[in-house]
This record gives C-alpha cells, structure tokens and sequence, in this order.
C-alpha cells in the first residue's frame, strides 16, 4: 500500500522529551511511522492521555460510593425510583462487578463520545459525575426493574461488549433528568385536517421527548384535488411538509438532540414528482426541503412498468379510499393497478415509469434522499397480521399500523396502533466469543424488552397503545466488517455470506425462543397473536433448518470454536411446537440499524456494512478531525478492510440480502458510489437489490475525496 492510495504522509521523528496531547497523538493517525506503517498505538496512547489530561482533571471526585450516590439523588441527577428497588449492598456489587472488568476505550473516539455524548456532566456541563463503569450500572439497574439476576447480566453483557443499547437508552435511562429511552418513533396521517393537525402536535411532542419522527403522507389526497366536493381546492402534501419541517427544527429533547424527521410517500401517488423536486439542489425556496428526510414506497408494479418501458398511473388517494373503503397505503397497487386504471371513478395520470426512476436517481445523487421501501417485499416477508406502509429514519423499522379516527376538537374518536423503536445492537465479534450465546441473546431481548415495558407516551395515545400491543423490539448488530477482518475473511467473499447466513440464522433462533420464554413466564402475547403467522406455523415452514449450517471449511471451524448452536430440524420444530402453544411475547425482535456513536464507544465497525474508509475521519465539535481507525484492523490485516466504495454495492447488496432472510423487520442498508458513478449506476443498484429481496435503501454515498478517510453521518434519529 502506497502513500498516495491512503492519502497519508510520512511522520517526522518525535523527540521522547516531548508531550504531546490526545488531539495531537491521535491525528498521528494519519502518518506513517519511518517502517512506512500505520502507527496504531498512538491512538491507543491518545485514549490514555485524554483521560489524563482532560478527564480526570475534569471529573467530580467522591470518597466512596455511597457518598456519590446521596449526592447524585439528593442533588437531582440520578432517579432515586431505580435505585429503591435494590438494597444498597447490592448495588455497591455491581459497581464493583462492572470495574472488576478492567475496561478501557480501545480508540480515543470512543473515549470521547462517550464523555461528550453520554456520561452524565454537572447541570453547568463542566465537570463530568459519570465513569463508563457507571453509565453501564445504572442503565442496567433501570432496565432490570428490580430483577437483580438480568442487572448483573445486562452489566457483564455491556461491560464485555457483547451487548450496547441504542443512544437513547444508554444516555437517559437512570437520570433524573432525561429524554424517553426510545429511539424513534413512525406515525401515520389520515386524508383529513383532524388527523394532520394531530400529527403535528405529535411529532412536537415526541421530538421534545427523544429520537426522531418518521410520518405518512400517502394518504393525503393530491395537490388539486377536491375539498367537499370543490374541485382545485388541497394544496396536497408539500404545505405538510413544511409544516413538519418547522416542527421538528423547534422541538428537541432538552437541547441534547436536533429534532429530526422523515416523510413517506407512495410512488404512485399524484404528487410523488413535487415531492422529490424538494430535493433538489436548485429547488425553488417555496418548496424546498432542507431539514426533512424523504422516503419513497415502491411496489413491485411500478418496476414491472419500468421493464416493459410503459408508463406508471397515478392514483387520487381520494378516490381510492371512496371506491376501496381504507386508506391509500393499504391498498395493495400492485394486486390492484389494472382494474384501478380501467375504473372512471378513480382520477388518474401518467408518468414514464423509466423517467420516474431516472427522477429518483438524480435526486439520490445529489442530496442521497430518499430513502426506499420495496412496499411489496416488505409486506410479503411480514408474518404480523396488517399491512406495513412505510419506515422510519433510518429505514430499519418495519411494523404494522393502523389508523386512528378523530373529532373535530382532536379528540380520539378511535385510538390506532402508532409505532415506537426500541433498540440495541449486538457486537458480532464478541458474540462470536461469548461464552453462552444463547444467554447473550437472551439477556439482550430481555433488557430491550425493559424498554418496551418502561415507556408509555402518554402525550401521544396512539404511540402507547402501539407499544403496549406490540412489546416490539429491535435487536440490532454491528461489527460484521471488523470481525470479518478479524479472521482474515474478505467481506462479500463466499466465506462472508456463509457466515452471514449462519450467524442471523442463528439469532434469529435465539431471539425467538427467548421471547417465548418471556411469553410462558408472564402468560400473555404481544395482540393479535392469534392472527399471525407464528401462531399458524406457516412462519416456521418458511425455512428449512439445514439451510442454517454453515458450509465452507473456515466458517465451520469458526462456528466449531463458539459458543453457538446452530439449531437443527429438531431445534426448529420444537420452537416452532411451543410458539403455537405458548406464543410470543414481543411482536418484532430484529432490526438492524446503521450504528453510529454506540460504534465507537463498542470499538464496532458501524452495523453490517463495510467500512467507509480504513481511517475515517469524522469532524467533532469544537476539537475539529478525529481520526478513527477499523476495530481489529493491524498493519498485517489491512489487505481484508478493502472500503465500502471499492468493495461494491454487489457485494454490500448480496451480504444484507443473506441476512434480511433472518431479520422480521428490516435493515439499515447505505450503498457506497465511487465519484465517477453515474444515475445509470444507481439505477442499477436499485433494480439489484429489489431483485434480490431487499427490504429499503437508506442513504447513496458517494466518494467525495481521494483522502483516506471522509467523515461520514450516522443516523440523526437513532443516533444508534
């Protein structure tokens, strides 16, 4: 590897008299030593000397823990109803159990997310009151509920870093101050004011409280349409969203998050091409998006259309939900579209079908929005009784909703089912080594579970009563490209995608018969068990069990080294026996969300998609570049950490095509262009990965700079 492929330079000797600081230290990142080698151990040295020369300076100093613990309640920083249901002797073990590990930040990232983004600072946010090892306490305290056995393992799974919560969960829970430990949420909006006005208010509302709002504006009938029977008389769905857009620029969680939202609309709804235009680089300010998200929900037809080079109709949401008596986005375009083109009742109109993906991809190229939900994938895949409309912000949550009925003073006529993200991502290479797979998995579930049964929104009903029918959780995963590197596997080899099939089949089993241990042990279901396709079978006999088992040489003999069994015929038609008896206590188990902050402080490679560099440098506030090198990469691996942007989207596209296989919700995946892609390249990304039964697309990146590493955004709502 040459300078000029990496970007870097050559360091100038350092004299041993001299003491450099963390900042300098870790930039030395980006230089070579004089052996023309990554100099690794100087970030490892910046982590030790920020806690030297910052945190420690900077750090409330208390005589013992009980001391710390009357200041921290008795002065409003910790909630005092977490720590009533423990005896104090218990508790003094525990935090004697998590600093028995010995943790220390393999990155100096990591060290200083966690002190900037996490631990808890006095209210002038000068001095910090919080170690990791305390941050990892009481979080665990808060989710155990008093259920001291799960506290000491959510303590060891975090503390060993197996296991990490979402942001919000890991930042609020046990303060006394704080935000929802939820990381998003979806709402739907009805084609009426009551339910628009609602939806506003909602999204004020959970924005102050915690992650980011994703909305549905499929409904909504289109620009022009008639208002009681007066024709030309909506504005359509674009006044929405600049409604939306000042919301959420207003509304944050006690200053320590943005509001941020997303908005969903149907390819074939009337203003799908105004939609995308506020996108756009040179859009008239009047309608310009700058702040706002924007998902788009294509069916299987709209791709049809687009092979046969026809045109695609769009239909008045109005006139469907006269003629089909349910909303737009319930409708299925695709079962339906030939008889609604040929009925005179439904106003229409038609683009080219090819000319609305070229659309699509020019504004993807130039802003990376939207995000994409295959609409027909999604629904087909889902063993949940419903329809799913659309996705959240980082386009992982893939659940049912119903709508809600309004009066005319906003009041609920009909409370529906809105949706809620809880969430927390598994460290594949440290679950690899764990020493109970199965008590991993399930310690996660259950501690996510915690975050389902500890939230009601009271603000939004609708919210509260999706979550307390559903108990839905997302257990997520991350580090697939640094434990790949690790074992000297090249990601998107046919190694990679063996253990990628065996690892998700894997906690995909787990997952589900942890949930049905919750279920027999607190005697209930998530609602409408009785209606789904668990509770059928037909979920079960999806897959056949010898498909699980890995089945080149390397992966065996990584498999053969763990802890993990990969279940067999019996294994699965035992589950599959006590599900139908028992039922499930949690209605969604998996999504895998693009990890950002919870990345670095784990010392994870972000979610399941490459690295976007071997050095990423990301721009942090006032201390400006931070450079942060692959978890597991050395200077003998560096061959296997091949970025994002030379590996392919093919390859990025097959791996999470593996995993969705396992995965009942869907998966954060970002798609990587070199800078001389073009739309064509795009286009073709998108027809790959809907033929390969990808459920969404989240972000297209494109390589801006030569350089080795570029910062690159996690997502604003789960901040994961």
């Amino acid at each position: 590897m040459t300078t000029a492929e990496v970007g870097k330079t050559v360091a100038e000797p350092v004299k041993q008299s001299e003491q450099l600081d963390y900042h300098a230290l870790n930039a030395m990142l980006n230089l070579y030593d004089d052996a023309g080698q990554i100099q690794f151990d100087k970030d490892r040295e910046a982590a030790n000397q920020y806690f030297l020369q910052h945190v420690n300076q900077n750090t409330v100093f208390f005589h013992d823990l009980e001391e710390k613990m009357d200041y921290l309640v008795n002065n409003d920083y910790y909630d005092p109803a977490v720590l009533e249901k423990y005896d104090f002797p218990f508790v003094k073990a525990l935090f004697k159990r998590a600093y028995a590990k010995k943790f220390r930040f393999q990155s100096f990232l990591g060290a200083y997310k966690y002190y900037t983004s996490y631990t808890l600072k006095t209210f002038d946010g000068r001095r910090y009151l919080e170690r990791f090892e305390d941050r990892v306490c009481m979080v665990s305290l808060g989710l155990a509920d008093g259920d001291k056995q799960l506290a000491e393992n959510l303590v060891d799974e975090i503390m060993d870093g197996r296991f990490q919560p979402a942001t919000p969960t890991f930042l609020n829970v046990g303060k006394a101050q704080r935000g929802e430990p939820v990381s998003c949420f979806l709402l739907r909006i009805e084609d009426n004011m009551e339910s628009i006005g609602r939806s506003i208010n909602s999204a004020l509302q959970l924005s102050k409280r915690g992650g980011g709002v994703a909305l549905l504006l499929s409904n909504l009938r289109e620009s022009g349409a008639p208002i009681k029977h007066i024709e030309n008389q909506s504005s359509g769905v674009i006044p929405v969203m600049k409604l939306l857009e000042d919301a959420f620029s207003y509304a944050n969680q006690l200053g320590a998050r943005q509001g941020a939202g997303a908005v969903y609309l149907h390819a074939h709804h009337p203003d799908i091409l105004r939609f995308l235009d506020t996108k756009r680089e040179n859009a008239d300010e009047k309608i310009r998006i700058k702040t706002l998200s924007l998902g788009v929900v294509i069916p299987d037809i709209t791709f049809e259309l687009a092979k046969r080079n026809d045109d695609m109709y769009l239909f008045s949401p109005y006139d469907v939900e006269r003629i089909y008596g349910k909303p737009f986005a319930d409708v299925s375009i695709t079962e339906h579209y030939e008889e609604m083109v040929e009925d005179p009742r439904i106003r229409k109109r038609k683009i080219n079908a090819r000319a609305f993906f070229q659309t699509l991809a020019e504004i993807q190229f130039e802003s990376g929005y939207p995000y994409i939900m295959f609409e027909d994938t999604v629904n087909k895949s889902n063993p949940i009784a419903g329809r799913i409309t659309h996705s959240n912000l980082c386009s992982e949550i893939l659940q049912v909703s119903t709508p809600s009925l309004f009066n005319e003073d906003l009041t609920y006529q009909k409370v529906g089912d809105d949706i809620s993200c809880n969430l927390g991502s598994m460290n594949i290479a440290k679950a690899m080594d764990s020493d109970d797979f199965s008590k991993t998995i399930e310690t996660a579930i259950r501690g996510l579970t915690a975050v389902a049964d500890q939230t009601s929104i009271d603000s939004v009903p609708s919210v509260r009563q999706g979550n307390d029918h559903s108990h839905a959780i997302g257990l997520g995963q991350m580090n697939l490209h640094g434990y790949l590197g690790r074992e000297h596997i090249h990601y998107g080899s046919e190694e990679a995608l063996d253990f990628t099939n065996a690892y998700f089949a894997a906690v995909m089993y787990e997952a589900i018969k942890a949930s049905n241990v919750i279920a027999q042990e607190r005697g209930t279901t998530f609602h409408d068990f009785e209606n789904s396709q668990y509770a059928t079978g037909e979920f079960f006999d999806r897959y056949n069990p010898d498909d699980f088992a890995p089945t080149t040489e390397r992966v065996k003999e990584l498999f053969a080294e763990s802890s993990i069994a990969v279940p067999t015929q019996e294994d699965w038609a035992a589950l599959k026996a006590s599900v139908m008896e028992h039922g499930l206590y949690n209605r969604n188990l998996q999504a895998i969300p693009p990890t950002g902050s919870i990345s670095y402080i784990n010392n994870s490679t972000s979610s399941i998609h490459p690295v976007a560099s071997k050095i990423e440098i990301r721009k942090e506030g006032k201390i400006g570049r931070v450079y942060y090198p692959a978890p597991y990469m050395s200077n003998e691996n560096l061959d296997y950490y091949e970025d994002a942007y030379e590996i392919g989207y093919e390859k990025i596209i097959d791996t999470y095509a593996v995993a969705t296989k396992y995965v009942d919700q869907g998966l954060s995946l970002t798609l990587f262009f070199k800078d001389t892609a073009t739309t064509r390249d795009i286009n073709r990304a998108q027809i790959y990965s809907w033929r390969k039964g990808i459920k969404t697309i989240y972000y297209i990146r494109l390589r801006q700079t030569a350089l080795m590493g570029t910062e690159v955004e996690g997502c604003v709502s789960c901040m994961l």
